[in-house]
């Protein structure tokens, strides 16, 4: 793993995990849609997550929940471009949360530094729409299509598989000129995958580091914190802040989640106890 991520303008060094806060477009988002469906309520929700701390935004207008319906290019264009066009002088590099070559080429030309695509850039020109820019790729792993991916997915080693299929996006990437400083892996929890895969991969996160530039992890108020804690969507974030920290302890570079300030204080406690002590001068 290279120890820095280039995102377009920006230049993340990669001595700490970064804070990356949902922005959802939609109307029907797992956790919070709907609320800021409004472009006018998805800038200010933007805003908001930069004062609590986010350091990225990841902005998206189709729902990947599991069931969710597509949305077609126009519809996401008028959802997203506009978010990331008053947010581009935000100073953090904003990510663009889509599948569709249509929208990472518009949402590039808007000012977003990442596209995060939860199918890894499989769809025709998706490749092509972001390797002659400088911005950053999220690839990230899903046994299936968002309607059915959570009806009975099965892995023989969920861990060994996913590494696998990423390993083999990644090296599509580099044959397209695509450098390990621009990439980025998501093993893409609870996108096809059971409570014992996604534990899984949590507890084996580390095994990403020798594949790009930096690792995404997206845990935040997922129904695996559900099955564990017996715990709604809205009463996950101890949780799901819990989980962060696990995932940063095994190399997670950046963490995508709702509750930013929560994360934050969460993150600001671990690097305090993991820096290296003072030296203590001789007596």
């Amino acid at each position: 793993m290279s120890n820095v991520l280039h995102c377009g303008k920006y230049l993340l060094t990669l001595d700490r995990p970064y804070i990356m806060g949902i922005v959802n477009v939609t109307p029907d988002s797992f956790s919070d849609g709907g609320k800021f469906f409004d472009t006018s309520r998805a800038v200010e929700h933007g805003w908001q997550l930069i004062d609590e701390g986010a350091q990225i935004l990841d902005i998206g207008g189709e729902s990947s929940r599991p069931g969710a319906k597509p949305v077609s290019v126009d519809d996401e264009l008028r959802r997203v471009i506009p978010v990331i066009e008053a947010l581009a002088g935000a100073g953090i590099p904003l990510s663009v949360d889509t599948v569709k070559p249509e929208v990472m080429r518009a949402s590039i030309e808007a000012g977003a530094s990442i596209v995060n695509d939860i199918k890894a850039l499989q769809a025709s020109g998706a490749i092509e729409a972001v390797a002659d820019s400088n911005v950053a790729v999220c690839l990230m792993h899903m046994q299936g299509e968002p309607r059915t991916m959570q009806q009975e997915p099965h892995y023989e080693n969920a861990v060994d598989e996913v590494y696998e299929f990423l390993a083999r996006r990644v090296a599509a990437l580099k044959a397209a000129g695509i450098h390990s400083e621009r990439i980025i892996v998501d093993p893409g929890f609870g996108f096809g995958k059971r409570l014992e895969d996604n534990v899984a991969l949590l507890r084996e996160l580390n095994r990403f580091a020798d594949l790009s530039g930096a690792i995404l992890v997206g845990l935040s108020r997922k129904s695996m914190f559900g099955q564990i804690t017996g715990r709604g969507v809205g009463e996950r974030t101890t949780a799901s802040v819990a989980a962060a920290l696990i995932a940063a302890q095994n190399g997670a570079n950046i963490i995508r989640v709702h509750n930013v300030a929560a994360t934050r204080d969460a993150l600001a406690v671990l690097a305090a106890v993991s820096a290296p002590s003072p030296a203590v001068p001789p007596m």
